[in-house]
């Protein structure tokens, strides 16, 4: 198991930016898939960024060319990087490790753009 720790969260303008961070318990960034998901009140969780152990990664269309998850492996830390922000990316924002077949989470970072 693992504990994730998110932080970097806040209020911005759009067209803003942000980096969240999401600091692991343990060394694992090399052997398991990263992922940042979002959750807005009755909304299903969204997949936004993941990064495989190998280092590739996937974004969902609506943050392509936006946001770049990336990862310090030294640090057990998984970055996402949110430029140019827009209302519509206000949400809870989780990181998210695949221990399959189950997943571990953050404790959530409230992400809000203005308009």
């Amino acid at each position: 198991q693992v504990q994730l720790a998110e932080s970097g969260g806040g209020l911005v303008q759009a067209g803003g930016s942000l980096r969240l961070s999401c600091a692991a318990s343990r060394s694992i960034l090399s052997t398991n898939v990263m992922g940042w998901y979002r959750q807005t009140p009755g909304k299903q969780r969204e997949l936004v960024a993941s990064i495989t152990s190998g280092g590739s990664t996937h974004y969902a269309e609506s943050v392509k060319g936006r946001f770049t998850i990336s990862r310090d492996i030294a640090r057990n830390t998984v970055y996402l990087q949110m430029n140019s922000l827009e209302p519509e990316d206000t949400a809870v924002y989780y990181c998210n490790a695949d221990f399959w077949p189950r997943n571990y989470w953050g404790q959530g970072t409230q992400v809000t753009v203005s308009s």
